[in-house]
């Protein structure tokens, strides 16, 4: 089950149904099903108390990811700041929506094992949410 909830910001106009099954077929490229992975949409000072608390990091970020993965289901809490990907967005010229998919996906992305902070992992983490999005967008 996959949920949705928000604090401290409106809920992001998403089909919820559509995103569900979509993130299934991402996951399922991958190899993996999904189990319980919970969204929590917030703003940067509730993503900031969220690394602080959890990670020992002082400083925003776009998503933090909780992987909670038993073998090849993904299982695991995803806090997006919808602040910081307003910030990315307009930082990197792409229009919000792809942006916030983006990110949401990103999340998905860990889960499957993908990582983006070693040498030359952060090119297969953008080629994958590149598919992804192309998997997204192309079925609009």
């Amino acid at each position: 089950m996959i949920s949705y909830n928000a604090e401290n910001v409106k809920m992001p106009q998403i089909k919820k149904r559509e995103v569900t099954k979509w993130i299934r077929n991402v996951a399922a490229k991958y190899g993996r099903t999904v189990g319980e992975v919970g969204y929590l949409f917030c703003d940067d000072e509730k993503i900031l108390e969220v690394n602080r608390e959890y990670l020992q990091h002082d400083y925003y970020t776009d998503i933090i990811t909780f992987d909670y993965d038993e073998g090849n289901q993904v299982n695991g809490d995803l806090v997006i700041s919808l602040d910081t990907v307003r910030s990315n967005a307009e930082l990197f010229n792409k229009p919000y929506e792809e942006e916030l998919y983006r990110v949401i996906i990103h999340g998905i992305l860990h889960l499957c094992g993908i990582n983006d902070k070693g040498p030359g992992e952060r090119e297969i983490m953008e080629k994958a949410e590149n598919e992804a999005l192309v998997m997204w967008f192309g079925k609009q």
